[in-house]
């Protein structure tokens, strides 16, 4: 069965490629910009196309070749200031390339996986499950939302994974996400500001992978919310950290999110409710702790 994963070089998208290959039951096509950052190369039943997913008329010739039964989109421009900045190339990425890949999975009749983010909500009610209404409050937001409803209206078996806050080990050529940054950081000993009035249900990037495979194996339909169970703020998984580090919990200070004058508005508290995957899916993610030791090679 032929899968093609976009965001190949990506943190999720590594991972997911890692654990569909020790399934052994996929012939796996991976994209990416630039050449491949896969630790494990390709051979394995991989193959890697660089392609810029931006670049529409080369995406659509590619799925058309490929012919996948499985699109899994991971890619994505997800950093909310980014697309704060660059609305043009936001929607281009997160809703233009969508399009393109949804007409593709049309003529292949592919069954499409979609991942998406909390920050389709506004963070006033979570934590969220998945019959909340979204309201998004930020251009990554709105351009998430409206790639998701172009996946429920296209006809296709579908299947879109809501994550939130997603952290893990560091890949090749990867950039920092939040664990990472505080761990480099408290080595250096640097003193961090940290927000402590946002609220979020931090997750393991190995179980977004588990998730979506389990999604992939079970043919699932619908929404589902991956992520961890564990509720807390930034700061207080800052400190967590420290801890783990022996590291002086006063290099980190807790603050507001209105001390940094960000271009992007973020949601409060967001975080989710993951009875569904758990009940249907049988889903189980690590525990907090469990997650932030692995990352710390504890």
């Amino acid at each position: 069965m032929k899968v093609l994963v976009t965001g190949a070089n990506g943190l999720l998208g590594q991972q997911l490629i890692r654990q569909l290959v020790e399934e052994g039951k996929f012939t796996i096509h991976a994209t990416g910009k630039g050449i491949s950052r896969l630790p494990y190369g390709t051979g394995n039943g991989v193959t890697y196309h660089a392609v810029d997913l931006t670049d529409f008329k080369k995406a659509q010739a590619l799925v058309e070749k490929i012919s996948p039964h499985i699109i899994i989109h991971t890619a994505a421009m997800s950093q909310p200031n980014d697309c704060a900045a660059d609305k043009t190339a936001c929607w281009k990425t997160n809703v233009g390339a969508t399009r393109v890949l949804v007409k593709g999975a049309q003529k292949a009749k592919s069954y499409f996986i979609y991942v998406s983010t909390d920050f389709v909500f506004d963070g006033t009610e979570g934590p969220y499950d998945e019959h909340a209404s979204p309201n998004p409050i930020n251009d990554y937001g709105e351009s998430k939302l409206l790639a998701e409803e172009i996946v429920e209206m296209s006809g296709l078996h579908w299947a879109i994974v809501r994550t939130v806050l997603v952290y893990g080990d560091k890949v090749p050529g990867g950039r920092a996400n939040f664990v990472l940054w505080v761990k480099e950081k408290l080595e250096a000993d640097e003193a961090i500001k940290v927000v402590n009035d946002q609220q979020r249900t931090p997750t393991f990037v190995e179980d977004v992978a588990k998730g979506i495979v389990l999604i992939v194996m079970k043919h699932a339909k619908g929404i589902y919310h991956i992520s961890g169970k564990d509720m807390c703020t930034p700061y207080q998984l800052a400190i967590m950290i420290a801890q783990f580090m022996n590291k002086d919990t006063a290099l980190i200070t807790p603050v507001t999110a209105a001390t940094f004058k960000e271009p992007a508005k973020r949601p409060l508290k967001t975080g989710f409710i993951i009875t569904k995957a758990v009940k249907e899916l049988g889903y189980v993610p690590v525990k907090l702790e469990e997650g932030i030791r692995s990352v710390l090679h504890l």
